[in-house]
């Protein structure tokens, strides 16, 4: 078990492990769906380029990678750089707070192991807060 996080995931798997390519799949497309129809995200879609096709499936790319499968985002766009390709956005604790609201309602969703569900909200979160480039 994984001390120095606050999580009980055994990390004897990858979340991708456990999850598999599908659900690492629907959990991308969820987190959009959610994004598109709820109005608690309302300011957070309309920063986001339409159609939304091409985002799906890049966030799709990332979070294979992310949750320890194959990395499909570096092969085709080289490393992340998450907080550099957020740079010419606000990102603002509002758009954080609607950010997590889109995800921790996709891993209710989707995610099926709590452990799972758990870890990845900890580290969404972390990853959240990292962004924020904005007061």
């Amino acid at each position: 078990m994984n001390k120095d996080h606050n999580s009980k995931l055994d990390i004897s798997n990858t979340p991708y492990d456990i999850m598999g390519e599908q659900q690492v799949r629907d959990l991308a497309n969820t987190f959009y769906d959610i994004m598109e129809t709820d109005p608690n995200a309302a300011e957070l879609y309309a920063i986001h380029p339409k159609p939304m096709d091409i985002i799906r499936e890049k966030f799709f790319e990332f979070l294979s990678g992310w949750t320890g499968g194959p990395d499909l985002f570096a092969q085709k766009y080289g490393h992340p750089r998450l907080r550099a390709r957020h740079l010419p956005f606000t990102v603002n604790k509002l758009m954080r707070d609607q950010w997590m609201y889109c995800m921790d309602k996709a891993l209710l969703q989707t995610v099926t192991d709590k452990n799972v569900r758990t870890h990845l909200r900890q580290a969404f979160a972390r990853l959240a807060t990292h962004m924020i480039n904005t007061e």
